[in-house]
C-alpha cells in the first residue's frame, strides 16, 4: 500500500506509562541514532515519519487500554497507507502478546521487554553493545533518569510487573557511574533513580543492599548536582542510605517509598512483608534521621476485602503521617496475579469514592505545609517556560508528579535548565509561586 509519508525511514518512538518506560525509549533511540537511522521521540503529525514505535505500560486497567487505543490507532493509520510499519513493544506487548497478535493482526510484529536486539534488528539496526549506557533522553536537558536495576522478587499479590519485567536485575556501579559520566558531559544536572525496587539494588550482585555504596559512587561525578530516590520498597530498607542523604548535599532530602496501604490484614494478603507498626517506625526513623525530608508514596484503594474499617485505618494514617506528596489508586484486578484468586469484592463506585476521600484529604495536608514555605527561599531547578511563567521545583519535588514553583516571567528572567534563589510568595494545593532572590 502506498504510503502517504514525506518522509522515508524516519523512525517515531511513542511512549506510555512510566519513566521506566522512558528510559528504555531513550535506549532504544540511542541505538536507533548509532546506526545512523533518523528517530524521534513522539513527532507531530506533520512530520510524524513512516515507522511507528510504541512502547507500552500493562500495568492496571487503564495503562492497558491506553496502549491497546495507541496501537489501534496506528493500526488504522497503517491501513489507510499513512504509515508503512508499526512495531509494539513493552510490558503490554511482554504480557498479551499472543492475544494482540490474533487480534490486531496488521500490526508488523510485536517484542517483549527484553528483545531490544531482535526489536533493533526489524528496524535494520544493529545492537551496539559499546553503547555502554548512552541514550537520546527526552526529557529537558537539566535531568535525565538513572534506571539502576530491572525486574522484581517481590512477591506482591497486586502487581503483574514480574511477570512483564522478570527478575531483580541491578546494574554494576561502574557501568551506572559511567552512564551518569556521560550525561553530565550532555549538560544533566539531576540523576533521578529509578527500578522497580531501589530497596533490593545489589542484592544479586554483590550479595548485600548497596544502595549507599552506589550512592556514594554517583556523588563524585562531576556535573550532577541533584540526586533524587524513587521506587523504595519498605521491607528490608537500607538505613545506611539515610546517613549518607544526611551527609551527602547532592542527595536530595526526598524519597518516594510506595506503601500500597497500612491495616495489617491487607498488608498481610497484599504479601507486603510488613505491618502497619514497622512501616510507621520506618517513617518516624526518616524524619528522625534527615529532618525535613520529603517523604512521597503512592497508596492502592479497593483492594479485595478491604473494609469500611480499613479503610478509616488508612485515612488515620495519613492523617498522622502527613505526607508531602501523596499519590492514590483504585485497585485493579489483574490475571495471573496472587490477588487474582480473591474475589475482586469492593464495588467500582466505592473505590473511586475512596481515592477522591483519600485525595482530599491530601488536598488540605498539602495546602498545610505549603503555607508554612510562604516566606522562605529554596534552591530551585528551573525546568521550562510555559505560558507566562518560569516553572521550576525545590530538592522537595519530582518532575510531573510533584508541586511546581510558578515564577512571573512578565517581570522576571530565569535561565531553564539552570539553578535559581527563589523566595515563595504564594502557596496553593500542589502549586508554590515566587520570585528571584535577586532577579537577573
Amino acid at each position: 500500500m502506498r504510503t502517504k509519508s514525506t518522509k522515508q525511514n524516519k523512525i517515531n518512538v511513542i511512549t506510555l506509562g512510566c519513566s521506566k518506560n522512558i528510559y528504555d525509549s531513550e535506549v532504544l533511540m540511542g541505538q536507533l541514532r548509532a546506526s545512523g537511522k533518523e528517530v524521534e521521540h513522539e513527532a507531530p503529525a506533520d512530520r510524524e515519519g513512516n515507522i511507528i514505535v510504541i512502547n507500552t505500560c500493562g500495568f492496571i486497567d487503564n495503562a492497558k487500554a491506553e496502549s491497546v487505543n495507541m496501537i489501534l490507532e496506528y493500526a488504522d493509520k497503517k491501513e489507510r497507507g499513512l504509515v508503512d510499519k508499526v512495531f509494539v513493544t513493552g510490558c503490554l506487548s511482554e504480557r498479551y502478546r499472543p492475544d494482540l497478535e490474533k487480534e490486531i493482526p496488521n500490526i508488523d510484529q510485536f517484542f517483549g521487554t527484553t528483545e531490544l536486539p531482535l526489536l533493533l534488528k526489524a528496524l535494520g539496526a544493529d545492537y551496539k553493545h559499546e553503547l555502554l549506557g548512552e541514550r537520546l533522553t527526552t526529557t529537558p536537558k537539566n535531568y535525565a533518569y538513572l534506571k539502576i536495576a530491572e525486574g522484581c522478587d517481590r512477591p506482591c499479590s497486586f502487581c503483574a510487573i514480574p511477570l512483564m519485567r522478570g527478575k531483580h536485575l541491578s546494574q554494576p556501579i561502574e557501568k551506572l557511574v559511567k552512564e551518569a559520566q556521560g550525561l553530565a558531559r550532555d549538560g544533566v544536572k539531576e540523576l533521578i533513580l529509578i527500578a522497580q525496587d531501589l530497596t533490593y539494588y545489589g542484592l544479586d550482585i554483590y550479595k548485600k543492599r548497596n544502595l549507599a555504596e552506589l550512592l556514594e559512587a554517583l556523588v563524585q561525578v562531576e556535573g550532577i548536582e541533584w540526586i533524587r530516590l524513587h521506587y523504595a520498597f519498605p521491607t528490608g530498607f537500607p538505613l545506611d542510605v539515610l546517613e549518607v542523604m544526611k551527609r551527602e548535599p547532592k542527595i536530595c532530602n526526598y524519597i518516594d517509598i510506595p506503601l500500597q496501604h497500612i491495616a495489617d490484614s491487607i498488608l498481610k494478603s497484599m504479601r507486603r512483608g510488613t505491618t502497619q507498626a514497622k512501616t510507621t517506625q520506618l517513617l518516624k526513623d526518616f524524619r528522625a534521621a534527615v529532618p525535613g525530608m520529603a517523604i512521597r508514596t503512592t497508596l492502592i484503594v479497593g483492594y479485595p476485602g478491604e473494609t469500611e474499617a480499613d479503610f478509616e485505618i488508612l485515612k488515620d494514617f495519613v492523617q498522622e503521617m502527613k505526607f508531602d506528596r501523596m499519590g492514590c489508586f483504585a485497585y485493579s484486578h489483574e490475571e495471573n496475579t496472587h490477588a487474582y484468586l480473591l474475589e475482586d469484592d469492593v464495588p467500582d463506585e466505592v473505590k473511586q469514592a475512596r481515592v477522591t476521600e483519600l485525595m482530599d484529604l491530601q488536598s488540605q495536608i498539602s495546602w498545610d505545609l505549603n503555607q508554612e514555605k510562604v516566606g522562605k527561599t529554596f534552591r530551585c531547578m528551573i525546568d521550562r517556560k510555559e505560558g507566562g511563567y518560569f516553572i521550576g521545583r525545590t530538592e522537595f519535588d519530582s518532575p510531573d508528579v510533584d508541586n511546581e514553583v510558578l515564577v512571573d516571567a512578565t517581570k522576571f528572567y530565569l535561565k531553564t535548565g539552570e539553578f535559581a534563589q527563589i523566595t515563595i510568595i504564594d502557596a496553593t494545593e500542589f502549586d508554590l509561586y515566587g520570585e528571584p532572590l535577586q532577579a537577573n
